[in-house]
């Protein structure tokens, strides 16, 4: 079968589809909602396509791929592959700036607000990773130029630095009483990073408002692109924490075949999935099957805590995105779920979701 016929024949479902050269190597792993309109899309000619997916088009002698009930999972395979894999065009179209931090040094009677390529033990506050370098660099210059914090003397000597002269530095090089203030402001960045504090993105909001009516639209850009970097870092560091917060999740999709698929998940792995259609089962019987994989896989999970490294990020940003996007429907099991009865917290869930009782609403407890 030539690799046209190949396509034609490809199933309407989500999955994970595998690019090969005339020797057989793996050149590319994606995933697909549709994988027919997916990889048929590779084979037409297209003006939207770039230098790289023209390239990669010239290279496909022959693919293969993994259908999936859900495109939750052709996402977690694929990163999951790319991972194992690491396909030379996978590499070539990721972002090619590092994974990077930022950090806020704590020690020092002059602290600074920087870029770090890795984590210390040093009792400094990082925050991060970030995956994209050029993103994280924005968003402290833009902090920076805001709170007029960007010292262009950083030992730091008793001299005014150009920086000040210019309007940008509140005179940290050489006042007391500025030092004093820019850990105040550093106090307020941390808050802002660890979201218990968003009054910085107000004061930028305000800011940008007053400079578009005054029709200094240059300013404006400048705050809104500002703030487009800050806000990206925050849903990153949302991302973060949930992860490591290491919670016990069950999951629900419904699927279009009047099934459904169950997936338990601790940090950023997913431990077990089951389709089931309600139909084969009496609630009692749902309850009691769900209840077992929650008490088996759960329970042996030893894993008490989860730093998520650089190697995690892509898999605990695809499932933070999946839990709050409306397909799926989710429990969050307390830390304590092994001294209380999951079998209630279960019940009620699956009463509400499969509206047993009283209309549903996707919601966690």
């Amino acid at each position: 079968m030539n690799i046209k016929e190949k396509v034609k024949n490809l199933p309407l479902t989500p999955g994970v589809y595998l690019m090969k050269d005339s020797r057989g190597n793996i050149i590319y792993v994606g995933k697909a909602k549709n994988l027919k309109n997916r990889v048929s899309s590779y084979f037409q000619n297209s003006k939207a396509h770039s230098e790289k997916i023209k390239k990669l088009k010239t290279n496909i002698a022959d693919f293969n791929y993994i259908p999936t009930d859900t495109e939750f999972e052709a996402f977690m395979l694929e990163c999951k592959l790319i991972r194992e894999i690491k396909p030379i065009f996978n590499r070539m179209m990721k972002n090619s700036q590092s994974y990077c931090y930022m950090m806020i040094q704590m020690d020092g009677s002059h602290q600074k607000f920087e870029i770090t390529n890795s984590v210390q033990k040093d009792g400094n506050l990082y925050f991060g990773p970030f995956t994209s370098k050029r993103t994280v660099e924005k968003a402290i210059q833009g902090i920076k130029e805001f709170f007029k914090i960007s010292c262009s003397y950083p030992s730091f000597t008793n001299t005014p630095c150009l920086n000040f002269s210019l309007g940008l530095c509140i005179g940290i090089c050489f006042l007391d009483t500025a030092v004093d203030q820019y850990k105040n402001i550093l106090t307020k960045i941390s808050d802002l990073l660890n979201g218990t504090d968003t009054g910085i993105l107000e004061e930028m909001e305000q800011r940008m408002v007053k400079a578009s009516s005054n029709y200094d639209f240059e300013t404006a850009a400048k705050y809104r692109d500002n703030l487009d970097a800050i806000r990206s870092l925050i849903y990153k560091e949302s991302v973060i924490e949930f992860t490591e917060a290491n919670k016990n999740i069950v999951v629900l999709e419904s699927l279009e075949d009047n099934s459904h698929k169950i997936f338990l998940i601790k940090g950023n792995k997913v431990l077990f999935s089951k389709k089931f259609k309600v139909a084969d089962f009496n609630r009692e019987q749902l309850v009691k099957t769900i209840n077992t994989s929650v008490l088996s896989y759960f329970k042996n999970d030893t894993t008490t805590h989860i730093d998520v490294s650089r190697d995690d990020i892509d898999a605990a940003q695809i499932i933070y995105s999946y839990l709050k996007s409306s397909t799926c429907n989710y429990l969050i099991l307390p830390d304590n779920w092994n001294r209380i009865d999951p079998f209630t917290k279960i019940e009620d869930f699956l009463t509400t979701t499969f509206h047993l009782k009283r209309e549903a609403s996707p919601h966690h407890y």
